[in-house]
């Protein structure tokens, strides 16, 4: 039997990340083409009870301490470096998000191992985990197969719906002890962002504008469209930092994320930090005028065009419409 396959667990406030999920069901895929047991990895304090919520796995690894109550990734590195001593698991998934950057990283630096961060998803090839990653924005991919063993591949949200990932089973679950001291670096509280006027994660429908927006003063059609949708808008990064919208109607992994009814992506290319805001819309449709832009990777609909030639058109459609209906 080949080694097992890990997933280290990331959660936030006492709950599993749906990135975690995803990482589940991609790794369910690679240890059943390697015929290798899944094993799920969970770091915290008192935390056992969410290995229920881990069906996939075939086993969980139950790391307890109290300086693993919050994500500090030095401390989260040395649990890892001491569950590896006399294991060595095929590879090692771990997720890339805000809450756990830099732990496989610097996992990968303690002890010498391949790492391979930006992963969108892993296959088996000739015995070998090889990964599809992203560089550069998403503007390029590559794939690259590791030597040696564990690799660790950093994953990327979005590689895997994270329902695929949930399955109602209990699997065993083993303790083990790691013996950890305070490092220079701690976590002394969370800055909550501030309340806006209005809270996009609640919207059934957000008109989003990026850079193809061109100006401040073209903000004024997406909000006719976002008003004639009953939604609101909102923006990436970008727009945000040249202070056209304020930080609450900011959406990505410096942001916020939501999952509307309808996302309507404006002239936002859709590189990896502001799709992993907006994924799991129900419904994307996205404008640009570059037709390998990557937001058309995840749009249910796409149109290559300029959004402010784009814009008025969907309102005077939307408005025709109503005229319409007010008058049936």
């Amino acid at each position: 039997m080949a080694a097992n396959v890990w997933v280290v667990v990331e959660h936030w406030r006492n709950r599993v990340s749906d990135i975690t999920y995803e990482a589940l069901a991609l790794g369910r895929e690679v240890a059943d083409q390697l015929g290798a047991p899944l094993q799920a990895v969970l770091l915290g304090h008192e935390a056992r009870e969410m290995a229920q919520c881990l069906g996939k796995a075939d086993s969980v690894v139950c790391v307890d301490h109290p300086l693993l109550v919050e994500v500090v990734a030095e401390t989260y590195t040395e649990a890892l470096v001491q569950l590896l001593k006399g294991r060595k698991p095929h590879a090692i998934i771990i997720p890339l998000t805000n809450v756990s950057l830099g732990v496989g990283t610097l996992l990968g630096a303690r002890l010498h191992l391949p790492v391979v961060n930006f992963c969108k998803d892993l296959k088996v090839v000739d015995k070998k985990v090889q990964a599809r990653c992203v560089l550069y924005g998403g503007k390029i991919e590559a794939s690259v197969t590791t030597a040696g063993e564990p690799a660790i591949f950093g994953l990327w949200p979005g590689a895997r719906p994270a329902d695929k990932g949930r399955l109602d089973r209990r699997p065993s679950v083993e303790e083990f002890t790691a013996s950890l001291t305070e490092t220079g670096v701690r976590l002394k509280k969370y800055i909550e962002p501030e309340a806006g006027d209005v809270d996009i994660t609640q919207q059934e429908v957000l008109v989003a504008v990026g850079r193809g927006i061109q100006s401040q003063e073209n903000l004024t059609l997406a909000e006719t469209l976002a008003k004639d949708l009953y939604g609101a808008v909102c923006g990436s990064r970008p727009v945000i930092d040249q202070g056209w919208l304020p930080l609450s109607r900011q959406v990505g992994k410096s942001g916020l994320t939501v999952k509307p009814k309808l996302y309507l992506a404006l002239g936002i290319s859709g590189a990896p930090e502001h799709t992993e805001g907006m994924k799991d819309s129900a419904l994307i449709v996205a404008v640009n005028t570059d037709p390998h832009a990557p937001i058309f990777d995840i749009a249910h609909y796409g149109i290559v065009a300029d959004a402010l030639e784009v814009l008025p058109a969907l309102s005077e459609a939307i408005a025709s419409r109503k005229g319409v209906s007010s008058h049936a």
